[in-house]
């Protein structure tokens, strides 16, 4: 139960919909049960089996004989008023729209459960997907790209599939389960009895079937994950597959993902085919052993009928046949139940998936009443800053003010920590010892929203979108006009290449952008910044991309841009950062060395080295 419970609660906004659901369910099996029974006083009249005369109405009561004992009283006198031609025809007008109201309520049931399904399915994508915007980047640098997209897919998908399953064979298949037994226990007690301790056997069985379908299904999804990250990485990096003719690395490293993958789908297949003909076979089985238990209290009755005129009980042949009828009838909901039930094992399996992203833990959230900072007019500060991946210390120490309006450079070996010194200020993650204030405000009391918005940053790597020219230059910046976009674009150096494309501003770039150079793509970045005009700026190797031309015509406009706003620039070429108001040499995480070009060069310290080193390599 705890396994449909975690499907269950994710119905819990439409609830309604399930309430009408098993009510119209309700009223389908008890239309179904009603034209079953009608079947008895037809048989009867069939075989010219004589009933008992009821010439009296009978009394109301709670009681088989009561129904019995009325059904016959109300033919009866139909047939003394026609014929037992016309009382057929009646019975089966009557089963007729007995099956007629079932399947209009049953479709009704499908109805109702649908809604429920898919919104279901909607609520739970919509949620899957804030949660991936929520989380912070740290998650994602221990995480497999693709798995988190198998978790948004193919779990998605298998849950839509358990709800579509199981959800409403769950809801309906208990109650018909409780119906025919109950109707079963009033025709015969005692044979009803004797089959429900034959029943529970086949449950335990496909019940130890479907535990170990659940455990097949949870490898399966993760295997899932893994084609999808190689699938990921394999369109990500094909250059550089092509270029280094690491084909058949890469073909076997998939097919050996894929080859596993196939084995598990295939055990978890062959367990799934079983569950039916296992179940049918147990229900066969049970059947035929009903049959002969059943069969012979029928002809016992009928021998003690023929030589002592009176009955040892009230189970007639046609009454046993109906019987069986209705059992035949009642191992459908049972089987059904077992197959829901492994099915929700399965789809619980990726519910557990999907909770292990909904509940991850996200540290960079906001406090409870956050301060609403729209403006930035005095300075930066780093305060005994430390920070460290697991146990590997980044940052150690760090302490420098920033005063608005300047130039901070950021130079020194790979791995030094200055990507993180500046990832650390829009709080993409948060420090472990120390404070970052902004005009002596610490970070951590702005909310989030403002935090960024005080903000433009440019990557290394153009993180662009399938999607015009104009909307990712406009990205996340409201109420913009066309002119805007243009203007940010000329300044950007980016508008010329703009309009000779087909569509100008309304071309769209393709997946990350893949129909421009790679120079384009860093202009379209560099224009988003422009056009967000923010006090402070981020330029993590902004013109890293760029040709020479286009760096020249660039960086004159990011120097234009950058005049009286506060700017943390990131370089490995040292050329692009000489005219910084103060240049900070990282290494191993430490500030080194601190100044402005002229002075760190008379230092002849790190810095020199570098460079000596780029004057050299150029």
């Amino acid at each position: 139960m705890k396994s449909f419970a975690k499907i269950l609660k994710y119905a819990a906004s439409y609830k309604k919909y399930g309430f009408i659901n098993i009510f119209c369910n309700i009223l389908s099996i008890i239309f179904e049960l009603l034209s079953l029974i009608l079947f008895i006083p037809l048989l009867n009249l069939l075989f010219n089996q004589e009933t008992e005369v009821v010439t009296v109405e009978p009394t109301f009561s709670l009681t088989k004989e009561f129904a019995a004992d009325y059904f016959n009283f109300t033919m009866q006198q139909y047939i003394v008023d026609n014929d037992k031609a016309s009382m057929l025809l009646f019975v089966c007008v009557v089963v007729g729209i007995f099956t007629l109201l079932k399947n209009v309520f049953r479709y009704a049931a499908l109805y109702y459960i649908s809604v429920l399904r898919t919104g279901v399915v909607k609520d739970l994508r919509k949620k899957i997907h804030k949660k991936t915007l929520e989380l912070p980047l740290s998650y994602y640098s221990e995480q497999r790209k693709g798995d988190i997209m198998a978790r948004m897919t193919s779990d998605v998908q298998e849950v839509e599939w358990s709800i579509l399953n199981s959800l409403e064979l769950m809801f309906r298949e208990p109650i018909a389960v409780i119906l025919y037994v109950t109707t079963l226990i009033i025709m015969n007690a005692e044979l009803t009895i004797f089959a429900m301790i034959l029943l529970p056997t086949s449950g335990l069985i496909i019940g130890q079937l479907g535990k170990s379908l659940r455990r097949s299904s949870t490898k399966v999804q993760e295997m899932v994950g893994q084609i999808l990250s190689s699938i990921e990485e394999t369109l990500g990096g094909l250059r550089i597959i092509k270029a280094f003719n690491a084909e058949n690395h890469i073909r076997n490293k998939f097919e050996n993902i894929n080859e596993r993958h196939t084995k598990l789908t295939l055990k978890m297949a062959r367990k799934k085919d079983a569950a039916a003909p296992i179940s049918e076979f147990l229900g066969i089985t049970v059947m035929l052993v009903l049959v002969y238990y059943g069969g012979n209290l029928v002809l016992e009755n009928i021998e003690l009928t023929d030589n002592i005129t009176e009955k040892s009980s009230n189970f007639s042949g046609s009454e046993f046949m109906a019987y069986i009828i209705l059992f035949a009838r009642l191992l459908t909901p049972v089987k059904a139940f077992s197959t829901a039930y492994a099915i929700v094992l399965k789809g619980a399996a990726s519910a557990d998936r999907l909770e292990e992203v909904l509940q991850a833990k996200n540290d960079i959230t906001d406090i409870e009443n956050p301060k609403e900072v729209n403006e930035f007019s005095k300075e930066i500060t780093y305060k005994n800053v430390q920070f460290s991946y697991d146990k590997t210390t980044v940052l150690d120490n760090i302490n420098i003010t920033i005063q608005k309006g300047k130039t901070i450079a950021l130079v020194g070996e790979s791995g030094g920590g200055k990507s993180t010194f500046a990832d650390l200020l829009p709080r993409f993650y948060d420090i472990k010892n120390g404070a970052i204030l902004i005009d002596d405000t610490n970070i951590k009391e702005i909310s989030l929203k403002n935090l960024r918005g005080l903000m433009g940053i440019v990557t290394q790597e153009s993180i662009l979108f399938n999607d015009t020219i104009a909307n990712n230059i406009s990205l996340g910046t409201e109420n913009v006009t066309k002119e805007q976009i243009i203007e940010a674009a000329k300044i950007a150096n980016a508008h010329n290449f703009i309009m000779e494309m087909e569509n100008g501003y309304e071309t769209n770039i393709g997946d990350r952008g893949g129909k421009l150079s790679g120079g384009q793509r860093q202009r379209i970045s560099i224009a988003r910044a422009v056009l967000k005009n923010p006090p402070i700026l981020i330029l993590d190797e902004a013109t890293s991309a760029l040709d020479t031309e286009s760096e020249r015509l660039v960086q004159d406009a990011l120097t234009k841009l950058m005049k009286n706003r506060t700017s943390i620039v990131i370089a490995h070429r040292l050329s692009t950062v000489q005219h910084a108001d103060e240049i900070l040499v990282l290494q191993k995480g430490k500030i080194v060395e601190r100044g402005t070009h002229t002075e760190l060069l008379k230092q002849a310290g790190v810095y020199k080295k570098l460079s000596d080193l780029q004057s050299f390599a150029s």
